[in-house]
């Protein structure tokens, strides 16, 4: 019976009988009583409700969406009307913004309270209790066609970029992830820079992270590399091998003069930098090379944006008369200004200025990732459709060493982490803005970017598990692919305004701050006030629909008019036969 009110994954079970008579306290209605039921994946609630109301409200949250689990309320909380503003209970606060407040109004169960919170502790947090994640019990079955691991292959994206090509080669120093345990197996460097330079190279960048090769234009041969920053400290430290390294990389863009480096980072930060062994490259060693500080801060930085656009979109204190001042204060939309402003700077400089890019920041996983994929976004037209930007995500944050596992924290109860930071969500919301002044220059549309950010918290695939491809090898036995879903499911994530002449074109946003939206659908869906009044799926669902049957009523017509040209006879001249009396 219970299996019919809890919907199971495959390889999902309950852990613990259902929790009777607990309240779940909504800040935007009515306190809701219910049951509680805990799998080994998600936590699942249900209101009571009698059998001729309307359907029950319902939560349905991954486990390991959740970053803390508080006790909340005193034993005695008081009098009656003090218990919804302090409900005795537990509070979840969650990775997605979203908070949850459970109590007990009936009596208060002491002994109830800890067992849940207890259990809570444990399922929430498989790392930090030496378990493994749902990802690794979850047994849906995909047809082999539509297996996500399959998606990305390296050497065949390198080769869709027209590599081998003058200037460049693959290498597989990197094979047994010897050479950068962070980095890809397979790497693209310069022609002239041997194995051996390769090794030198990397002694001079932080974590090994050398310059490699992440796209190239199709025409006039300028590229976008990436790496870590170089390690000068305040010994101001050369390396006659990075120097040279970096000038093949000029080299190999016939048309250019002079290497573009996009530091991602403030120039401070940079300088910083140096007292810790790192630094930047300076102009009296890489004497053909301009450096361009980009501004953008560090993990710590947008950790704190993010925690106080939670505040603003979900606070208790929550004022519609203040909203946009509030907004502004959190600084959210101003990092996703400059994090544009780069990209679009870079895809500029490589399209007009036909102009070779080195892009870092301190370890080159994190900002560096976010310029390199969206300037690519915008240059290259594949990285548009839903199949390329899989593989985009495949290729410039997983195989290139985002490290996921930290910025995320999976499974993890150390919620306060300094290591943790919305770096892929900012650049999903990137994406957002880009397909906000763009919609028409997309395959996939927003349903689809809301289901990756969603699955970077839940650990229902093994997609997003781990810090880097060496860590990866065995997730990918043992676990299902999101991209496996999405392709299994592909019609629910097209765009229906997507028109195919946009292939081939390069789409520059305009970053102004005029022009850039808070993402409502995604940070504040919680909110009832924020929804919109028409289901937007439905309705992409009904132009895809219309767009089809107009499509195929074109080919009808085409079929007919071609048939019509076929049935008219010519005469021997060339011209068709007239009858008497037809006018030429």
């Amino acid at each position: 019976m219970v299996k019919n009110v809890v919907p199971l994954l495959p390889g999902e079970k309950l852990v613990d009988d259902s929790i009777k008579d607990i309240t779940y306290f909504c800040p935007y209605s009515r306190p809701m009583t219910g049951k509680l039921y805990i799998t080994n994946f998600k936590i699942y609630f249900v209101e009571a409700t009698k059998s001729d109301q309307s359907v029950p409200f319902i939560i349905n949250l991954p486990l390991c969406t959740v970053s803390r689990v508080v006790k909340v309320g005193q034993a005695n909380s008081g009098p009656r009307q003090n218990v919804a503003k302090n409900p005795y209970g537990i509070e979840i606060t969650c990775k997605n913004l979203r908070n949850l407040r459970f109590g007990f109004v009936l009596k208060q169960e002491n002994q109830q309270r800890r067992a849940i919170f207890d259990k809570l502790q444990e399922m929430c947090f498989p790392s930090s209790h030496k378990m493994p994640v749902f990802a690794f019990f979850y047994k849906e079955e995909f047809d082999e066609e539509a297996s996500g691991w399959s998606l990305y292959k390296a050497h065949t994206e390198y080769t869709r970029l027209g590599l081998p090509v003058e200037g460049w080669r693959f290498t597989k120093a990197n094979s047994k992830y010897e050479l950068c345990e962070t980095y890809p197996n397979l790497l693209a460097v310069p022609s002239a820079a041997s194995d051996d330079d390769l090794a030198k190279v990397a002694q001079h960048r932080s974590s090994n992270r050398i310059p490699a090769l992440s796209w190239i234009h199709p025409e006039s041969n300028a590229t976008i590399t990436r790496s870590s920053q170089p390690l000068v400290g305040m010994a101001n430290k050369r390396s006659r091998e990075d120097e040279r390294y970096l000038h093949l990389i000029l080299e190999a863009n016939p048309h250019a003069h002079k290497l573009l480096i996009y530091d991602a980072r403030p120039q401070t930060n940079a300088v910083a930098n140096l007292t810790r062994g790192g630094g930047y490259e300076f102009s009296d060693a890489y004497t053909t090379s301009d450096l361009v500080f980009c501004n953008i801060h560090n993990i710590h930085v947008m950790r704190e944006s993010l925690r106080k656009l939670q505040e603003v979109c979900y606070g208790q204190n929550q004022n519609e008369k203040h909203f946009l001042a509030n907004l502004e204060q959190t600084a959210w939309l101003h990092h996703i200004k400059l994090i544009l402003a780069a990209a679009t700077r870079i895809a500029d400089r490589v399209e007009s200025g036909k102009s070779s890019v080195l892009v870092h920041c301190s370890d080159g996983w994190d900002r560096t990732s976010q310029l390199t994929s969206l300037a690519m976004i915008m240059l290259d037209s594949y990285y548009r459709t839903l199949e390329g930007f899989m593989v985009l995500v495949e290729k410039e944050w997983l195989s290139f060493g985002h490290k996921f596992a930290q910025r995320i924290g999976h499974g993890d109860k150390t919620h306060t982490d300094s290591e943790r930071s919305p770096v892929f969500v900012q650049f999903i919301d990137c994406v957002w803005q880009i397909y906000r002044q763009f919609r028409t220059a997309f395959e996939f549309n927003e349903k689809f970017l809301i289901l990756i950010l969603d699955n970077l918290y839940s650990c229902l695939f093994g997609t997003f598990l781990h810090n880097c491809e060496r860590e990866r090898k065995e997730v990918k036995r043992k676990t299902k692919s999101l991209w496996s879903l999405v392709m299994a499911n592909r019609e629910e994530y097209l765009n229906a305004l997507y028109v195919s002449a946009y292939q081939h074109h390069v789409i520059l946003p305009i970053a102004a701050a005029r022009h850039l939206e808070l993402w409502t659908a995604h940070y504040t869906r919680w909110n009832p006030a924020s929804k919109c009044q028409e289901a937007i799926d439905e309705r992409h669902k009904e132009l895809l629909t219309i767009r089809d049957m107009m499509m195929k009523k074109v080919e009808e017509l085409e079929l007919e008019l071609a048939a019509k040209k076929l049935s008219v006879p010519s005469s021997p001249d060339g011209g068709a036969n007239l009858t008497p009396g037809s006018v030429v």
